[in-house]
C-alpha cells in the first residue's frame, strides 16, 4: 500500500490522465455499443415459467407480451356510430405498427365483454410479438402516440400493460440534490473547499467510468434496467465516504505535522487499507446474491460490485495523487496558520470525548436505551408483506395508471391482473376435460369470471388456453390466495390420471412464484453472506465476540430499516410526505438487494471504528481506553460520511419512481439507525460490557485463520500518547 501511495503521489499527472483518459474512453465504447438491459427473469421450474414455454412453442406469438388500449366517452356509449367509428380508426392506425401482431377490436365478432355494462368504457387487446422486456423502446413509444393522437371530443384513449408500464419511465430522483447536500456536510466536516471537492470528484469520476462499464457488460450480460440507478447510488455513496476517510486521516497526519507525501502514505497505508476492506465485505454481500439463483439478481450483483471495485481503486490511486496535486490546501488557511505556529491541541476530542466519557460510565444504561430504540423502529416490520404493486400505484401522470383505473371502474379490479390457465394437449378427449376443470374454477370462491377455452397452435405442440378473472386487484393478498388454491386444491381435485396437465400462469403467477423463489433462498444467502463476513472480521481483528457483535448488530439496523419501509410503503405512515398517493406491498426483490448493500455498507464503518479500537488496544492494551478513544477519534467522522450517505441515497426519494424510492428510504434509514444508534451507542456499550473478552480468539482457531492487516503501520502516536487521547475521553 505504501509503495502504491507514493507512486501515485509522485506521479500525480500521470494518474490523472489515466484517470480522464479511462473515463472519455468507456463512455465513449458505452455510446458505441449501446445498451441491451432486460428485466426478463422467469423462476425456473414453476408453473408460470411453463406456461410460458408452452405458449411460445405453440405458437411464438402468443408468447409476446398483451397489453390493452383503453377508450372511455365522457357522454353516450362507446357503441354510437361516432364513436366507433373512431375507436375502430385507431385500432386500424395500430394495427398497421411495427411489432403490432394484431388488435382485438371490442367491436369484432369474436371479442367477448370488452365493453363494460354501462357502455362508457371499453378496451382492445393489443398483441405484441416479443415479452415487453424485449420489444424495441421506439416501437412501444409509436404504439403509444399513435393511440393516444386519436383522443379529444369526449373520447379518452389511454394503454396499460407491462410495455407500456416499462417505456413510461419515471423520474429517479434528485441526484444533483443529494450531491449538493453531500458538499454541504463535507465542508462543515472539513472546513475547507478543497477538502470539501476532493472526495466529490473522486466519487463522480469513478461513478461515470462504473457506468460506462455497465453499460457496455449489459451487452453480453441479463442486467435489469434499474442496475445503473442502484450503481450510482451504490458509488455515490461509498464513493464520497471512501475518499472522506482517507482525506480525514490524511489531514490527522497533516495536524501533527507530517508533510503532504508521508501524509498521503500514512492515510493509505492505514485507511487506505480499511477502505480495501470494506470494499471486499461490500462486494461478498454483493455477490452473495448469486445464492439466489434468479439471473435478475445476478446482473445487480455484478453491476454493483464493478462500481464497488472501481470506487475502492479511486480511493486508492486517484485520492492520493490529487492530496499530492493540492498538499496542505485540504486544510483551511485558519488551520495552516495554527499548524504553522503550533497551536493545536492534538489530544483535544471534543463532543465525541464527551460522548464516550457518558458511554463508558454507563454502558449497559446506553446499551438497553439503544435496544429499545431498535425494536420499536423494527415493530412494524414483523407485518410486512412481500409483493409486486400494480399499475394502480404508478404516477397519475402516466397513462398506464389511468387506463388501470378505468378498467377497474368498468369491469371490476380483478380485472388488471387476469390470469392464464393452460392446458398442455389439444386433442378431443384433452378439450373436454379442460371445459370441465374450467367450470371448477368459475365455481371457486375469489374468481369473477372464466373466459371460453381456445387451442393456440397446432399438432403436438397445441395448447388450450382460457383467462380467468380474479374478483380482487392484481397486488391483494387475496389474489395470492386464490393462485395458491387454484394450483394446490382445485386443479388436482378436478383433474385425474391421463387428463392434460392444466397450470395457472400469468403476469399476477409469474409475480408470485418470483416472490415464492425468492423466499426459498432468502435464508441460505442472509446465511452465506454472514458467514463470510464473519470470517473475515475474525481473521482482520482475532476475536470472535466482534464479528459476532457486528453480525447482530447488523440484523438489528436492517429489521430497523424495513420496519420504516414497511411503515412507510405498506401502512402510509407519512407516505404523502414522499410523494406516495397509495400503499402497496414491497416488491420481493427488494429485501434481497437492501440486504446485501445495507449489510456491506454496516461493515464499513464497523471496520472503521474498530480498527481504530483495535488500533489503540494493540498498542495500549487497555480496553476501556480502545473502546472510547475509538469513538471518540472516529465518531465524528463516521457521522459525518453517514450524514454524507444518507443526503445521496434521501436524494432518490425524490423522484417518481416507486421502486427507487423505497431503496432511497431503505438506504437512507437503515445508515442513519446504523451510524447514530448501532455503532456509537449500542456496540461500543455492549463492547464495554464484555470488556477484555472482546478480543478473545481460541489459540486453535488463530493458527486456522490466516492474518489479514487493515491498519498498516502508523507512527502518529506512541503508547503513551494514545492513552493520552482516549484519556481525553474519559477524564
Amino acid at each position: 500500500m505504501k509503495t502504491l501511495a507514493r507512486w501515485s503521489f509522485h506521479h500525480r499527472w500521470i494518474v490523472l490522465a489515466l484517470w480522464l483518459v479511462a473515463l472519455i474512453g468507456v463512455r465513449a465504447v458505452g455510446a458505441a455499443t449501446g445498451t441491451d438491459y432486460t428485466d426478463k427473469s422467469q423462476p425456473p421450474g414453476t408453473d408460470s415459467t411453463r406456461v410460458q414455454q408452452l405458449l411460445e412453442a405453440a405458437s411464438p406469438a402468443a408468447g409476446g407480451d398483451t397489453s390493452r388500449i383503453v377508450f372511455a366517452t365522457r357522454s353516450g356509449t362507446l357503441s354510437d356510430p361516432v364513436e366507433r367509428a373512431r375507436v375502430e380508426r385507431t385500432l386500424a392506425a395500430v394495427a398497421d405498427l411495427p411489432h403490432v401482431v394484431s388488435v382485438t377490436s371490442p367491436f369484432a365478432a369474436d371479442a367477448r365483454d370488452q365493453i363494460a355494462p354501462d357502455g362508457r368504457i371499453g378496451f382492445a387487446t393489443l398483441h405484441f410479438d416479443e415479452l415487453a422486456e424485449d420489444l424495441p423502446s421506439d416501437a412501444v413509444d409509436h404504439v403509444i402516440d399513435t393511440a393516444r393522437a386519436h383522443q379529444g371530443d369526449g373520447l379518452r384513449i389511454e394503454l396499460g400493460g407491462e410495455a407500456i408500464s416499462q417505456q413510461e419511465a419515471p423520474s429517479l430522483g434528485g441526484v444533483g440534490f443529494g450531491l449538493l447536500a453531500a458538499a454541504v456536510v463535507l465542508f462543515l466536516a472539513f472546513g475547507s473547499l478543497v477538502a470539501m471537492g476532493l472526495p466529490l470528484v473522486t466519487a463522480v469520476v469513478s461513478v461515470g467510468i462504473s457506468l460506462g462499464v455497465i453499460d457496455i457488460l449489459s451487452n453480453a450480460l441479463a442486467m435489469p434496467t434499474f442496475t445503473t440507478q442502484l450503481a450510482s447510488l451504490i458509488g455515490l455513496g461509498v464513493g464520497v465516504d471512501y475518499a472522506m476517510f482517507i482525506v480525514s486521516r490524511y489531514r490527522s497526519s497533516l495536524l501533527r505535522g507530517d508533510s503532504p507525501e508521508r501524509a498521503t502514505v500514512t492515510a493509505v497505508d492505514t485507511s487506505g487499507r480499511a477502505v480495501l476492506f470494506a470494499g471486499i465485505t461490500v462486494c461478498i454481500a454483493l455477490l452473495g446474491m448469486f445464492a439466489i439463483g434468479l439471473t435478475v439478481f445476478d446482473g445487480v450483483a455484478i453491476g454493483a460490485s464493478i462500481a464497488v471495485v472501481i470506487t475502492v481503486v479511486a480511493a486508492l490511486t486517484l485520492q492520493p495523487a490529487l492530496l499530492g496535486l493540492f498538499g496542505t490546501h485540504v486544510l483551511s488557511r485558519r488551520t495552516r496558520r495554527r499548524v504553522a505556529a503550533g497551536d493545536l491541541d492534538l489530544a483535544k476530542t471534543g463532543l465525541w470525548g464527551a460522548w464516550a466519557t457518558g458511554l463508558r460510565r454507563r454502558p449497559s444504561l446506553h446499551a438497553g436505551v439503544g435496544l429499545v430504540a431498535i425494536v420499536l423502529l423494527a415493530v412494524p416490520f414483523l407485518s410486512l408483506r412481500l409483493g409486486f404493486p400494480d399499475a394502480g400505484n404508478e404516477p397519475t401522470s402516466t397513462t398506464s395508471r389511468h387506463a388501470f383505473d378505468l378498467l377497474a371502474e368498468g369491469f371490476g379490479p380483478g380485472f388488471n391482473g387476469p390470469l392464464v390457465v393452460v392446458a398442455d394437449r389439444a386433442d378431443p378427449s384433452a378439450v373436454a376435460r379442460f371445459r370441465s376443470v374450467l367450470g371448477d374454477l368459475a365455481a371457486t370462491p375469489g374468481v369473477a369470471e372464466v373466459g371460453p377455452a381456445a387451442t393456440v397452435g397446432a399438432g403436438s405442440d397445441a395448447v388450450q388456453v382460457a383467462q380467468l378473472i380474479p374478483s380482487t386487484a392484481p397486488q391483494d393478498q387475496a389474489t395470492t390466495d386464490l393462485v395458491q388454491d387454484l394450483r394446490h386444491d382445485v386443479v388436482p381435485g378436478a383433474t385425474a390420471a391421463g387428463d392434460p396437465h392444466v397450470l395457472i400462469g400469468g403476469v399476477n403467477a409469474v409475480n408470485i412464484d418470483f416472490s415464492h423463489t425468492i423466499s426459498r433462498h432468502l435464508v441460505p444467502f442472509i446465511g452465506l453472506v454472514i458467514a463470510l463476513s464473519f470470517l473475515l472480521l475474525a481473521a482482520v481483528f482475532r476475536s470472535l465476540l466482534v464479528p459476532l457483535i457486528a453480525a447482530v448488530m447488523n440484523l438489528l439496523s436492517v429489521a430497523a430499516a424495513f420496519g420504516v419501509v414497511t411503515a412507510v410503503f405498506e401502512k402510509g405512515w407519512g407516505s404523502g410526505l414522499i410523494g406516495l398517493e397509495s400503499t402497496a406491498p414491497v416488491e420481493p426483490f427488494i429485501p434481497v438487494i437492501v440486504f446485501a448493500i445495507l449489510f456491506g455498507l454496516s461493515m464499513d464503518y464497523e471496520v472503521f471504528l474498530v480498527a481504530r479500537m483495535h488500533e489503540i488496544w494493540r498498542r495500549t492494551d487497555d480496553h476501556s481506553a480502545a473502546v472510547t478513544g475509538g469513538l471518540a477519534e472516529t465518531g465524528r467522522i463516521i457521522t459525518a460520511a453517514a450524514a454524507i450517505m444518507v443526503c445521496v441515497f434521501s436524494a432518490f426519494i425524490l423522484g417518481d419512481n416507486r421502486t427507487i424510492k423505497v431503496f432511497g428510504l431503505g438506504l437512507a434509514s437503515a445508515i442513519l439507525i446504523d451510524a447514530l444508534i448501532v455503532r456509537t451507542l449500542i456496540m461500543p456499550a455492549v463492547m464495554l460490557l464484555l470488556g477484555r473478552s472482546t478480543w478473545a480468539m481460541p489459540a486453535a482457531l488463530d493458527r486456522l485463520l490466516p492474518r489479514l492487516d487493515v491498519e498498516g503501520e502508523h507512527d502518529d502516536l506512541d503508547p503513551d500518547e494514545e492513552l493520552a487521547v482516549a484519556g481525553q475521553a474519559v477524564s
